[in-house]
C-alpha cells in the first residue's frame, strides 16, 4: 500500500514539510509506503472550463498536472499538505488541484474514487480551518472518505522549528497517519473478503432555472 502526500507549499522543506514528514514516518512504521510530491513554485495556469479534457483525456494546458494525474492513479490513498496564505490554501495549490481532479475524472478514470483522502495545513496563526474546509471539498465531490485525528488537522510555526515545538499539532499528525493507516488495512482486508465499492449511479444533473 502506498499513500502520496502532496506538499503545496512553494517551500519544499518549511513548515508543511515538516508536518508531511512526521506523518510519512508514522505510515512508514505502520507498513505503508509514502511519498511526499512537491508541487514546487512554477505557476500554474487555472483550469479555462473547455472540458476538452473529456474528449482527450488530457488537459490541453502543458504543465506538470498531466504528469502528476497519470503517476498518482497508482498510489492508494492521498494526503494534501498547504500552507495558510491569505486564510486560503496557496496559490499554486488550488489550481493545480482543481484540473488534476477535474482531468481525472471527465477522462472517465475516477482514480480517487473510493480511496482516502486527508488535509493537513500549516499557518503562524490563523485561517487554518477555512483552509482545511477548502481543501476537504476536493474529497466530499470526489466520493473519497475523509481521515481525521483527534483534532482539526493543522500545526503552527513560522519556521521548521517551531513546528517542531508545536507538540500537540505533531501528536495529532501521529494520530493522523494511524488512522490512515488502520483505514487502509480495513479496505485492504474487506476486498480480500469479497467486499465490493458501492455500485455507481448514473449522475443527475438537477437545473435550478425553471
Amino acid at each position: 500500500m502506498k499513500v502520496l502526500l502532496i506538499n503545496g507549499s512553494p517551500n519544499e522543506k518549511g513548515c508543511t514539510y515538516t508536518a508531511l514528514n512526521e506523518i510519512a514516518h508514522t505510515l512508514n512504521a505502520e507498513g505503508i509506503e509514502t511519498e511526499i510530491y512537491h508541487i514546487g513554485k512554477d505557476p500554474i495556469a487555472p483550469c479555462r472550463a473547455c472540458r476538452a479534457c473529456g474528449k482527450i483525456g488530457r488537459c490541453v494546458i502543458k504543465d506538470k498536472v498531466n504528469d502528476f494525474v497519470e503517476y498518482a492513479r497508482e498510489f492508494d490513498g492521498y494526503i494534501i499538505g498547504s500552507p495558510v496564505h491569505y486564510g486560503s490554501a496557496s496559490g499554486v495549490l488550488v489550481p493545480f488541484l482543481d484540473r488534476a481532479f477535474f482531468v481525472d475524472y471527465m477522462s472517465g478514470h475516477d482514480s480517487f474514487k473510493h480511496k482516502p483522502g486527508s488535509a493537513i495545513v500549516s499557518a503562524r496563526r490563523a485561517g487554518t480551518t477555512a483552509t482545511l474546509d477548502q481543501l476537504n471539498k476536493y474529497f466530499q465531490i470526489n466520493q473519497m472518505p475523509i481521515i481525521s485525528g483527534r483534532y482539526w488537522n493543522m500545526v503552527h510555526g513560522q519556521n521548521p522549528e517551531q513546528v517542531l515545538q508545536d507538540e500537540e499539532g505533531m501528536q495529532n499528525m501521529r494520530i493522523l497517519a494511524k488512522n490512515f493507516a488502520y483505514h487502509l488495512k480495513c479496505k485492504e482486508a474487506g476486498e480480500k473478503a469479497g467486499i465490493q465499492p458501492p455500485a455507481s449511479e448514473e449522475v443527475v444533473y438537477t437545473n435550478f432555472i425553471r
